[in-house]
């Protein structure tokens, strides 16, 4: 608990970026909460959350550490043995247990088309980096959002490297284990599949699971209230 309220830390997610939260931080900023989007580099789960440790130290406050879809697995090592994370929300995300990786979690329940949809380039780095093909973005990703929308999703989505997508959560301590956590799904996400979603939240305990009928994979985009509802929810338990 902390008797200041904490600054609200979200992360996207691959084939996504930090202005789709945009309706959600609106949201909560109407309720005068402060709001910072992390550009989550999407290069490796190690490598992504330490950057988001950074942003964390730099606020220096207490802080609800919010992720969607890939986001998840990051918030999940970001906040490991963090005293300044207080709860975690978790968006349409993986919520993983140590070694596991986005793509076995993808995988583990029927129903994710998200593999048909990509296009894959290498990177200098070595291995490949994965998109979501243009004409097939609005479909998968965003399926609540106008055509306009989706074709500026699309073409403005960060590309998540294979290896991201392979690494397993390096912690041995997952941040949901002790930590409250509140759930936000989908029941059309084609990314990761409804029934991973509830085995998520019921694995980690979840302290409220708001489930949004009808909603795509892109849940921050096409329905921010329920988000914000549920960022509201963790904001206003870790405050008393």
């Amino acid at each position: 608990m902390t008797e200041q309220k904490p600054v609200v830390v979200l992360v996207h997610g691959a084939f996504a970026e930090s202005a789709s939260w945009n309706g959600v931080i609106e949201q909560l900023q109407a309720k005068s909460i402060e709001a910072v989007a992390v550009a989550n580099p999407l290069r490796s789960v190690a490598g992504d959350a330490a950057y988001v440790r950074d942003v964390i130290a730099g606020i220096g406050r207490p802080v609800v550490l919010v992720g969607h879809s890939y986001g998840g697995i990051v918030i999940t090592e970001a906040a490991a043995a963090n005293e300044l994370v207080v709860g975690l929300v978790y968006v349409d995300a993986f919520a993983p247990e140590q070694g596991e990786s986005a793509l076995e979690l993808s995988g583990k329940f029927p129903g994710s088309t998200l593999g048909e949809a990509l296009a894959a380039y290498p990177v200098s780095t070595g291995g490949n980096e994965f998109v979501i093909r243009p004409e097939a973005f609005h479909h998968q990703f965003a399926a609540d959002v106008s055509a306009e929308q989706a074709a500026l999703m699309a073409a403005t989505q960060r590309p998540v490297t294979e290896a991201a997508l392979t690494d397993g959560l390096p912690t041995a301590r997952p941040a949901w284990k002790n930590l409250p956590s509140w759930f936000v799904i989908s029941d059309q996400d084609l990314n990761i599949p409804f029934a991973a979603h509830r085995f998520f939240a019921e694995r980690a305990g979840s302290r409220g699971t708001r489930e949004v009928a009808g909603g795509s994979h892109a849940l921050s985009v096409s329905q921010p209230g329920p988000v914000a509802a549920s960022i509201l929810d963790a904001v206003e338990a870790v405050s008393k």
